[in-house]
């Protein structure tokens, strides 16, 4: 292990718009494998910035996600977001059997069906955007609403329920020392919610995507009960803000860069590959989320990680590797590879991907086609960031037509 003074403090507090967070851009352009201290948890980490070493993390078994229960590893947030029984938290083959099963509800079958109930949201959404007329706000009007409605009418969670279970998703993503206590009681009354909801679908199946969850099989294999219900809470929290966020990020990125609009709307052909580029280019959380504990001493990127050490892994410099990507600083929407890694990677890439992707898609490529005319309603450098959460993403975008 390298000496303490090492060290380097990150807060990665950096929130000026979508500009890349320059603490970052130092550690990927510096040593590559560095060592850290983050604002909570106990000790320092090892931090991977570039892509093939943080493929190899990611699906190299010497780096186990469910060595850090119990560990008050180094984070970004008072309280840990994860749940120890989570899958984020799982690693081969528990965590192989769980991702079969979870990916049962997101067969073609069901994809088809909650797009369809995506795009008929997405509609409804923009009828009312129009009722209201120009300006409005797109997080009020469209990338706040469609997330959550679309993930909790694939839960079937009742409306009246929805707003306070937001409120504690939200919560717990909140940064800030004061929230600690806040934060336990979030998590624990979510659960506690989803202990209830998944303990009736399994009772009473219907054809929501919990119901589905609860009664997959693989082979002899379904989620316990405890599973079930940390899968959904994970669901609900993963599926609704973070695809807010990058709706009103990518459409702020459009509507910003006037030429790559233009280009867009002239090859609508591009649109599939240009959401891909935009996903991996725009910076879209601060910091770091969940690590990985070496499980024996591992040489990588020239530095050895010993037994026990905490990593962490960024996907956002990852996503600016200059060694994987060419001029990775710029947007380019004909770009074509390689695969960024927004959604995660390996045993832990994100389950609900294609369920983001596709509100992303058609909320982004609706309100383009819809409103050919569409731009900023005030200067790009007016607009308000969020400054609190794990997450960047503008508070409001007003946009005209």
């Amino acid at each position: 292990m390298e000496p303490e003074s090492t060290a380097r403090d990150c807060a990665f507090d950096f929130a000026e718009a979508l500009e890349f967070d320059p603490a970052l851009k130092r550690l990927l352009d510096g040593e590559t494998i560095s060592r850290i201290r983050l604002p909570y948890g106990e000790g320092e980490a090892w931090l991977v910035t570039r892509y093939e070493d943080v493929r190899t993390v990611t699906t190299d078994r010497r780096f186990s996600r469910k060595a850090i229960i119990g560990r008050n590893f180094p984070r970004m947030t008072p309280e840990p977001i994860v749940q120890d029984e989570a899958i984020n938290v799982m690693d081969p083959p528990a965590g192989s059997r769980l991702r079969s099963l979870v990916s049962k509800g997101f067969a073609p079958r069901h994809m088809e069906h909650m797009e369809r109930r995506v795009q008929h949201v997405v509609d409804e959404l923009l009828d009312r955007m129009t009722e209201h007329g120009s300006p409005a706000d797109l997080m009020e009007h469209l990338a706040g609403p469609l997330p959550l409605t679309t993930i909790c009418e694939v839960l079937d969670i009742p409306e009246a329920d929805r707003s306070q279970l937001r409120a504690h998703a939200r919560t717990m993503m909140d940064t800030g020392l004061d929230n600690r206590d806040n934060a336990v009681k979030a998590k624990a009354e979510l659960r506690s919610y989803f202990a209830t909801l998944t303990a009736q679908r399994r009772n009473d199946p219907g054809d929501d995507l919990i119901s589905t969850l609860a009664t997959a099989r693989d082979g002899d294999e379904i989620l316990n009960d405890q599973e079930l219900t940390v899968m959904a809470m994970v669901l609900l929290i993963t599926g609704q803000d973070t695809t807010t966020y990058e709706i009103g990020n990518i459409v702020y990125t459009l509507l910003s860069r006037p030429e790559e609009l233009a280009m867009l709307r002239s090859r609508p052909e591009l649109f599939p590959q240009a959401i891909e580029e935009l996903l991996r280019f725009i910076p879209f959380r601060k910091g770091v989320g969940i690590p990985r504990v070496a499980l024996e001493d591992v040489e990588l990127g020239g530095v050895t990680i010993r037994q026990g050490d905490i990593v962490h892994v960024s996907y956002l410099t990852a996503n600016r590797d200059d060694r994987k990507f060419d001029r990775p600083d710029e947007l380019d929407l004909e770009r074509t590879t390689p695969p960024h890694m927004t959604f995660g990677w390996g045993g832990h890439h994100c389950l609900g991907a294609p369920l983001a992707s596709a509100e992303i898609r058609m909320a982004t490529g609706s309100l383009l086609k819809r409103f050919p005319g569409l731009k900023l309603a005030k200067p790009a450098d007016e607009v308000r960031w969020n400054t609190t959460s794990i997450w960047r993403f503008p508070l409001a975008l007003p946009i005209s037509w």
